[in-house]
């Protein structure tokens, strides 16, 4: 499975997406920060699942359809942070969809997730992935789970790795720093969270019109859940 997850910047990125497509040909594409009403509903051969309606600046998942069945979606606001209060960017930091693999006829659910910004603290956003992990399982009980996307977590991430093992989930980086707009905020702010799947590499992926460099997360499920 190839799923490509990417931070369009407020949209600014969103014509690239056309040829990150046709390019390294993603099964899954994750969106963060896009303007949910300029989404067309088909990127190459991916079909949008479905987007969030909240937010000023949402998210979104699309699929092949030739490659899985899509069952449901939902979005999910999660724990808000005083960035969150004033400015109001993100009531919904989660979309989730569940899906059918039409060739393994695997039952997982794919997350594009966008934490809480450099604002906020580790704590706060450490609660909202955790949030987000169960409320992608309340989806479906025991579920095979695959969350990508903006964690905004560049700092302490062996914290976190911890955290995350400690309640079932891998972490993976990705091979380079997928931010570097600032000198002092720049490293692996995009990366996945996994359960009940092998994560052979996350690939950061040339830079376009963002802030932040799209990645390409090659998966494959794991024989014990």
């Amino acid at each position: 499975m190839r799923v490509i997850s990417y931070n369009l910047r407020k949209h600014n990125a969103s014509g690239e997406l056309v040829d990150l497509t046709k390019d390294f040909h993603p099964d899954i594409l994750c969106l963060q920060e896009c303007k949910v009403s300029e989404l067309p509903e088909t990127i190459g051969t991916l079909h949008l699942a479905d987007s969030t309606k909240a937010n000023r600046l949402g998210l979104a998942i699309y699929y092949a359809q030739d490659r899985f069945t899509a069952l449901d979606t939902s979005a999910f606001s999660l724990k808000k942070s005083l960035h969150d209060r004033i400015a109001a960017p993100a009531h919904e930091r989660l979309i989730g969809t569940r899906l059918i693999d039409n060739e393994s006829h695997h039952d997982i659910v794919v997350g594009s997730f966008h934490a809480a910004p450099l604002t906020a603290s580790n704590s706060l956003r450490r609660k909202q992935i955790h949030a987000a992990h169960e409320e992608l399982l309340s989806m479906g009980s025991g579920l095979i789970s695959l969350m990508v996307g903006d964690f905004n977590y560049p700092f302490f991430t062996k914290n976190l790795t911890a955290h995350m093992n400690a309640s079932g989930y891998d972490l993976t980086l990705s091979d380079s720093r997928t931010y570097m707009r600032y000198k002092v905020f720049k490293g692996h702010f995009d990366f996945a969270t996994s359960r009940g799947m092998n994560i052979d590499n996350v690939e950061t992926l040339p830079s376009g019109d963002s802030d932040h460099l799209p990645i390409l997360i090659t998966a494959e499920y794991s024989e014990i859940l």
